[in-house]
């Protein structure tokens, strides 16, 4: 039976994970190197209910490699981009997403990363500025003046 890795959130919660899945995450492959697997391995950074998330993507490496994701985007479907289980995968609330590219990024889990950046991506592809800010929450701080020298400075960006 395969080595198990204890693997323990910022909340405390221990979860047993097979050394194969748990070494997708570079820092977790390199604690192992440095230090063995008898030891629990903190993750600080990481809430149980994204760890658990991270977890069930690692463990599905095994069944599937990583889509290969075209960039630029040519499209806002997350179906058309990568497989169909990624794309179920990776449809999650906002906060949730941005909390598990985070992770991806600690964690160092490249191939998570780059699909929760693009998740991110098609949510961003074809919006006007205004359409973002309302998608992302985001306040705009400029004052019609500034907004209309950017807008200047920035209008080669704006040519398909």
């Amino acid at each position: 039976e395969e080595l198990k890795l204890k693997l323990v959130s910022s909340e405390g919660q221990t979860f047993e994970v097979e050394e194969s899945v748990a070494t997708n995450s570079q820092l977790i492959k390199n604690m192992v190197e440095d230090s063995g697997t008898d030891e629990e391995i903190p993750l600080p950074n990481v809430k149980s209910a994204i760890l658990e998330k991270v977890i069930e993507y690692c463990r599905h490496l095994k069944e599937e490699a990583p889509s290969e994701i075209e960039k630029p985007l040519k499209t806002q479907v997350m179906q058309d981009i990568v497989s169909a289980w990624e794309a179920a995968f990776i449809d999650m609330e906002q906060e949730m997403l941005f909390e598990l590219i985070l992770a991806a990024n600690y964690l160092d889990i490249k191939p998570l990363l780059d699909l929760s950046c693009a998740k991110v991506a098609t949510m961003l592809k074809g919006k006007t500025p205004e359409e973002i800010r309302r998608t992302f929450n985001i306040e705009n701080d400029f004052t019609p003046e500034e907004e209309a020298q950017i807008r200047e400075e920035n209008r080669w960006a704006e040519q398909d």
